[in-house]
Formats: C-alpha cells, structure tokens, sequence
C-alpha cells in the first residue's frame, strides 16, 4: 500500500479510534463517581492527546524513537502557534484564569526542562522517568485541587455520559481502534522517510506531528465557533503539557532511551513559541487576532527555515 494512503487511512482509524476512547473513558470515570472538572481535566485532557501517545509508543517499539521526539516537539508548535493562532484568528480567545495562573507556567517550565535535557539529542531512561512522575505529580494535584475548589473550571468539554455497557464498548474499541490506526500511521512515516532520504526526527516534526495534531485542531475550531473560547486554549495547553510529560516520558521509558537529532532551532523555536504564549495570555487574559497572527507568522517561519536547512 502507498505510504501517502497508509498515512490518510491510519490517521482516520487514530482519530476516531481517539473520539471513541475520550467518550468511553468519560463516561467510565463519571459512573465510578468522578465530577465532570475531574474528568474534563484528566481523561478528556489527556485523551485528545492519545494519537501522538500511541504513535510515539509504536516507533519507539519499531526502534524509530526519533519519530516520536520530533512528534513531540512538532505538535506541541502546532498546537501553540499554527491550531491557536488559526483559533485566534476566527475569534479572539479568552484564557480561563486557573489556565493563566497554573497551567501556563507549568507548560513554559516543563517545555524549558525538555528543551535542556535534549540539547545533547539524547533523552536518557532516567530523565524520561523523571518526566513521567512529574505527569504523575501533576495530575495528583490537578485532582486534589478540584476536589478543594469544585466550582473552579478549566473550560475542558466532557462528553455526555453514556450508559456503562455501551461506554465499556467505547473504551475498548477506541484502544483498539487506536492500536491499529497507529500501526498503519508509522508503517507510512517510516516508508516516506527512507523514500524522501528525510530524517526520522525531521518527518516526526513535520507530518506524523501535523498529522496527530488534527483532533486538537478539530476540538479547539468547534469550541472557538460555539463561543466556547476558553475550550480551546485549555485543550491546546493541556495536550502540549501531556505531550512533553507524558509522551516523552513514557516513549523514553519503553525504549530504553532515544535519540534524536534535534537542532538549536528546533528547540528555541518551541521554547520560544512556548513562553511568548504566557504575555499573550496574561495581558487582558485574551490572545487577540494581531496576536493570532504573530503566531501564524511564527509556525510559518520556522516551517519555512526545515524547508531550506532540512528538506531543501
């Protein structure tokens, strides 16, 4: 089968395979007696971001580790520069105050953290570990928060409740659905990388990280047409959190180890990006659409810069 198509078909399989999991497992976590807040801030959190979890994993089991570093870093500038600025610029977004307060500066700290532990474009077993218990740590607190302040939202959307047997139905088969969708989705990364003579890390970066990167796109365009503005930045910040915490950190573990050659610019770029997004934010608590469109100004340059120094 053509790459292109194993690309197109596995990705389909990925994100409805993700819409599956996010409704079983929320409607699972409620019926054990969950409050919405808990399970918008964990399980629809977390589980927009299940597409890159798996397809990470995948290469990092196929010794491909590199496509799931550059898959982190790339969707996290997706996320925060062309998904949020492309948000921005259909209607100006209005950041929740615990965002702006805890999540941002969370996301700013993890992001300079992994920037720095991959300078060396290795990210050791013990380092992903440390990663990991601090998404671990993270979400404790998340939890014991909401159980403190229940009124208090983060503007993450849950999906309505479903009854258990038809829920447990969901959560299983958007795993597996996720599974098969990821297999199909690296079998083509892989292939167009040795095709194209590109790098693993540089087709992580630039299509397995837009491509994973679409059901944040989807949630964050319907939130912001609905009026739901806060929706969007919650999810994109929450994912980009999860991207590097989780992913990274669980890809690392299962590997053993990764490498991937990650260059200065890369790095900057997504630390940069990341930390332009808190004055954005904290000014009025809203990114307007001058700022949206800094934002797209940014992913375009840095797109245009992998074009000549990597691709070209």
């Amino acid at each position: 089968m053509p790459p292109f198509l194993l690309l197109i078909i596995g990705l389909a399989i990925l994100t409805f395979g993700a819409e599956l999991l996010v409704r079983g497992a929320s409607a699972l976590a409620l019926r054990l007696g969950l409050t919405p807040l808990v399970v918008g801030l964990t399980v629809v959190a977390f589980g927009t971001s299940a597409p890159e979890l798996v397809v990470s994993l995948q290469a990092a089991q196929r010794d491909a580790a590199a496509i799931a570093v550059g898959n982190v870093i790339g969707s996290n500038l997706c996320n925060l520069a062309l998904i949020m600025g492309l948000c921005a610029l259909c209607r100006p977004l209005t950041a929740n105050h615990a965002v702006i307060r805890r999540e941002v500066p969370l996301l700013i700290i993890a992001t300079v953290v992994s920037a720095l532990l991959l300078l060396n474009d290795h990210l050791a077993a013990w380092e992903s570990g440390i990663l990991f218990l601090c998404l671990i740590a993270y979400t404790w607190l998340t939890l014991r928060q909401a159980k403190q302040d229940p009124d208090q939202s983060l503007g993450e959307e849950v999906p309505a409740p479903v009854n258990l047997p038809l829920a447990t139905v969901l959560s299983l088969g958007g795993l597996g659905l996720l599974l098969w969708g990821s297999d199909l989705f690296v079998d083509g990364a892989v292939t167009l990388a040795r095709q194209w003579g590109w790098s693993e890390t540089l087709i992580g970066l630039t299509i397995v990280a837009i491509g994973t990167s679409l059901p944040e796109l989807a949630i964050s365009l319907v939130a912001v047409l609905k009026g739901e503005n806060d929706v969007a930045i919650g999810n994109l910040v929450g994912s980009s959190l999860f991207n590097l915490l989780g992913i990274l950190g669980a890809t690392g573990l299962a590997s053993g180890g990764t490498m991937a050659h990650l260059d200065y610019v890369d790095l900057g770029a997504l630390v940069l990006i990341t930390a332009a997004i808190f004055p954005l934010v904290k000014t009025g608590g809203r990114i307007n659409r001058a700022e949206g469109a800094f934002l797209l100004l940014s992913y375009a340059a840095y797109s245009a810069w992998l074009v000549v120094h990597k691709v070209a």
